[in-house]
């Protein structure tokens, strides 16, 4: 018998664990997962939700309400923050969360909620929790601070676009990380070096912003003839560089490791390394601005 319910679907997996097998070895790489795993389903626990499977190095939750789901999330990227590194090799973890209608069937759970949820940790970066504008809704107002819009998505079988938005688990300064009971302050002095042609530029100290396009007024002009004249924006956030695109074509950007994401009228954390490319897709541009987040 099916019965639909109402829950937030949390996914959660190790980000780059095939890369950990190769460079630990398989012993002391699966001993670091099944560490992991512990750690989802304890997190899952604390917080009054509920693991309905484990697949490999992945662990798919429920939990009551938005609030909840968003909370285990922070408690989770927290306690693989503090994990020591793996054969130099510093662990992290991608989630993924979306509240909404969901059918139960024999302990597991199904729907458009479960697909949004898996779509949402797929697009997740590592040490990045990803959600959805109507689950932020639904979230306590002490918790919706925590949350900071991305970019719009298609997905399959949805009229209108999705509303990407990330949970911010660590911050700077003062500010203090919302954490379900607890807070924790944690500092980073992060530097954002994009490399153009024969060109430098780093974002760092006084200096937080810059504007991109084919105007020779802007900051760095790009040449290419599908850049916009004025095609798009990065200035700092707390410790994050956002891309804001501005242009007619969209912006894509390429993040080393992930799918590479299409921004239009939207925005995106840039994160590590990757490469922007202006009015078309990376493969087939001439030109792209190449990012280090540092």
């Amino acid at each position: 018998m099916n019965d639909t319910a109402q829950a937030a679907v949390l996914f959660v997996d190790v980000s780059g664990s095939t890369r950990l097998y190769e460079s630990a070895g398989d012993a002391v790489a699966h001993a670091a997962i099944d560490k992991c795993i512990t750690i989802f389903k304890d997190k899952t626990a604390d917080i009054g939700g509920r693991v309905i499977k484990t697949i490999g190095d992945e662990v798919m939750s429920t939990f009551p309400d938005a609030s909840s789901a968003a909370g285990a999330a922070i408690e989770m990227q927290n306690a693989i923050d503090e994990l020591p590194p793996v054969a130099n090799t510093k662990i992290g973890v991608r989630i993924g969360f979306h509240f909404g209608p969901l059918v139960e069937r024999e302990g597991d759970v199904f729907g458009d909620s479960v697909n949004l949820a898996a779509r949402l940790a797929g697009l997740a970066s590592k040490g990045q929790i990803m959600t959805s504008r109507e689950t932020v809704e639904l979230m306590s107002p002490i918790m919706r601070l925590s949350s900071r819009r991305l970019y719009s998505i298609e997905v399959k079988g949805k009229a209108t676009a999705v509303d990407l938005y990330e949970i911010l688990w660590q911050q700077t300064g003062d500010q203090t990380q919302i954490a379900t009971n607890r807070s924790m302050v944690k500092q980073k002095l992060t530097a954002l070096r994009l490399k153009y042609l024969d060109q430098e530029i780093v974002l760092e100290g006084a200096r937080t912003s810059l504007t991109l396009g084919r105007d020779k007024a802007g900051d760095l002009v790009i040449i290419d003839r599908t850049a916009s004249r004025q095609h798009g924006k990065i200035e700092r956030r707390l410790d994050k560089f956002v891309l804001a695109d501005h242009s007619a074509n969209g912006t894509y950007v390429t993040v080393e490791g992930d799918t590479e994401v299409v921004l239009r009228r939207a925005e995106f954390a840039l994160r590590g390394h990757g490469w922007i490319a202006f009015g078309q897709p990376r493969a087939s541009a001439t030109e792209t601005v190449e990012f280090f987040c540092e």
